[in-house]
């Protein structure tokens, strides 16, 4: 029977948004255990000591129902705002609406006693307010009893859609760091973007997604994952293209006077990145071009130097702290490879705001500013790799990536800028593809500090994602409602789902998308909350379709006309087989030798499926994708083009196409559940993007995927 303080600790886990109960990808009920909802409940700033009191302090504030810092609502409807318990019910409470440009919506309202607070379990009174028709910042101030103010975003009632309202596009999908050019030296970077742009604009696609292009670890190459970020508001610095600032200096001068032509040409010659040959090799140059441009430019006036300063400025002090944090980390980590988290450092180190880290700033002055400058270059580069693909004629242009999460060893964390939780990684719990469940080694948002913070750093990572892109693609998009977390040194299956404010953070969503006319795509894969699908669609944030998944009862692929109009078609993810691959049945052996096949299955099971597999898709692509004759052996511009054909003929507003299945390359981009055991995210493409896209059989496959998309939609 349970005691007093179980029964605490379970109903404070509910208050804090913890889930003490789910249902896994079989239907079946689970409960979490006591033992994890305690850790998780630490994790999360709940001292344990006595549950009963902590519990008694939660109910405290909610009955008192402070106003947020921040509210939300759609332009036009009535915003509902929750009052203390105690909120005399007979005294009206004036209000002002203060929007931006200065205008005001003044009013006065009477407290409303609405439905049982589903926590508190009594009646709560609130206020309904009628919210101006036009989108936009604004500040909500309360008189009489309430006395409050808080900022107010009234948004938009969707997400911005553009070009997608009312034509049906397609796009290719890249890997930055696969990207070919003559002096990459093994290691692709945001100048190659642009020549990709151009070359898919002339082929007719209106967009270009990238991998994520977040800040790393400019100290240590091994930390490669794109989804693995140190911050998610700044870029990646070795990705940045040396040669990309002509003004200073071009990448053949900077790699002659530095001895580097043969590295970089044996670096070249790689098929895949050596991250631990190639970023040092990059950051060799690029030192060496912040030093010129240090001595000729950076402090001459007007020009170069007068952008850089601005740039600096407008970063302010988070710039500032990841500048600062690359170079504390590259010290500590040179020194002991121990120090590579922050959180090993000595503890005057681990306050940015603190004497010892501003000492240490002064003392490597010109450190600090290399890594200003790399992001400097950086975004640069993106706003040109944009303007060039618009001016090429893309209705959207980039789409850029945001992570689901955030490596807590990172600047992010250590700026202490981002509410994240400590001592709880993120990830999934057991799925069909996942049997023992996912720990991504990533940490998130506290929910209860993000709103303390009205949103701040939640709209920090929406704006930096959208700056330079038309369009952004949310990592793991079911994490704006709940998330998998799990407590630091625990197995994946003993987590809980962690609950986020989803109506607050789809209204900022919507509100930031069309602040940027970017459009919003969601990758919604996996097990979603009961109909979180169609509030995505209902907020317009269009959902990920992947031909292998979309199927009819029989198990036979589903016709183009059963794809969904608000969502992205596309063949496959990099998470998932290349269509390529596929085909082959090479994923299989590959996951059979690692283990990682279901402990019902066998290889030659798995392989006898999947020629079944293969008998279905051609069927289809004999309907609906202008197939003909028997299914080829091996994967090439007949089945290429035939799956251009299929995904042009959806309804769906925007079909998406890998570029490894644009020149039907088999390697797989990222497999997860492994680090060394595969080449994850060190794939090259074989030469120059642009040259692929003329010659066969991209030229092909492209060619019938645009013909195919300015056809009317199957019905």
């Amino acid at each position: 029977m349970m005691n007093g303080q179980d029964a605490a600790t379970l109903r404070l886990a509910e208050m804090h948004g913890f889930e003490t109960q789910w249902h896994d990808f079989m239907g079946r009920h689970r409960q979490v255990g006591l033992d994890t909802l305690r850790l998780l409940l630490r994790a999360g700033g709940v001292d344990l000591d006595n549950p009963p009191s902590a519990l008694a302090a939660a109910l405290d504030r909610a009955r008192r129902a402070p106003l947020a810092a921040r509210l939300t609502g759609v332009a036009g409807d009535t915003l509902h705002i929750a009052l203390p318990l105690d909120c005399p019910q007979d005294r009206a409470v004036p209000w002002r609406i203060r929007m931006a440009d200065g205008t005001a919506l003044d009013g006065v309202a009477h407290p409303v006693c609405g439905a049982p607070d589903p926590l508190l379990g009594e009646p709560r009174p609130h206020l309904a307010l009628p919210l101006p028709m036009m989108p936009g910042e604004a500040r909500l101030m309360l008189g009489g009893v309430v006395k409050a103010e808080a900022d107010l975003t009234i948004a938009p009632g969707q997400c911005f859609q553009g070009p997608l309202a009312d034509r049906r596009l397609w796009g290719l999908g890249a890997q930055v760091y696969g990207l070919r050019g003559a002096e990459s030296g093994g290691l692709g970077h945001l100048g190659l973007v642009r020549a990709l742009a151009r070359a898919a604009a002339a082929r007719g696609a209106d967009a270009l997604a990238l991998s994520p292009t977040h800040a790393l670890f400019a100290a240590d190459p091994r930390h490669y994952s794109p989804y693995s970020p140190s911050s998610r508001t700044r870029l990646n610095g070795w990705l940045a293209d040396p040669g990309g600032l002509a003004e200073v200096a071009n990448q053949a001068d900077l790699a002659a006077s530095l001895g580097l032509d043969a590295a970089l040409a044996s670096a070249e010659a790689e098929p895949e990145v050596d991250y631990p040959a190639a970023v040092p090799l990059r950051l060799s140059l690029l030192r060496e071009l912040h030093a010129r441009f240090a001595a000729g430019h950076r402090d001459a006036p007007g020009g170069l130097g007068e952008e850089f300063h601005a740039f600096r400025r407008a970063g302010g002090t988070a710039l500032e702290d990841h500048a600062r944090f690359e170079a504390l980390h590259a010290h500590h980590y040179r020194a002991d490879p121990f120090g590579w988290d922050w959180r090993r450092w000595p503890a005057a180190l681990r306050d940015p705001r603190g004497a010892a880290v501003a000492a240490f700033a002064a003392a490597h002055v010109e450190e600090v500013d290399f890594h200003v400058f790399l992001q400097w270059l950086a975004t640069r580069q993106m706003r040109a790799a944009q303007e060039a693909a618009r001016q090429a004629g893309m209705g959207i242009g980039l789409v850029t990536d945001l992570a689901v999460g955030t490596h807590a060893g990172g600047s992010r964390a250590w700026s202490r800028t981002a509410a994240l939780l400590e001592g709880v990684s993120i990830g999934a719990p057991p799925d069909l593809l996942n049997t023992h469940g996912q720990n991504w080694g990533l940490t998130t948002f506290a929910p209860g500090r993000l709103a303390d913070e009205g949103y701040a750093p939640f709209l920090e990572e929406l704006r930096s994602a959208m700056a330079h892109a038309g369009g952004v693609r949310i990592d793991h998009v079911m994490g704006l409602a709940r998330i998998w977390c799990v407590p630091d040194g625990e197995k994946a299956t003993h987590g809980a789902y962690m609950r986020f404010p989803a109506g607050d953070l789809m209204r900022l969503l919507a509100a930031e998308s069309h602040r940027h006319r970017a459009v919003v795509i969601g990758e919604d894969l996996g097990t979603l909350p009961d109909g979180y699908r169609e509030t995505l669609i209902g907020n317009g944030v269009l959902g990920l379709l992947v031909m292998f998944f979309e199927r009819d009862s029989n198990g036979g692929f589903a016709p183009p006309s059963r794809y969904a109009p608000q969502a992205i078609a596309t063949s496959t993810t990099h998470d998932m087989p290349t269509l390529a691959g596929w085909w082959r049945g090479g994923d299989i052996g590959l996951r059979a030798g690692l283990g990682l096949l279901p402990d019902s299955q066998d290889e030659a099971a798995e392989q006898a499926i999947r020629q079944s597999e293969r008998r279905a898709l051609w069927h289809a692509l004999r309907d609906h994708g202008g197939a003909e004759g028997d299914p080829p052996k091996a994967a090439g511009t007949r089945l290429g083009t035939a799956v251009a054909r299929f995904l042009g003929a959806t309804p769906s507003s925007l079909v998406m196409l890998p570029l490894e299945d644009a020149v039907l390359s088999e390697p797989q981009v990222n497999l997860p559940g492994t680090t060394d055991e595969h080449p994850n995210w060190r794939r090259r493409l074989p030469r120059a993007a642009e040259v692929l896209l003329a010659e066969t059989p991209a030229a092909d496959i492209l060619g019938a995927l645009a013909a195919s998309r300015r056809r009317d939609p199957a019905t």
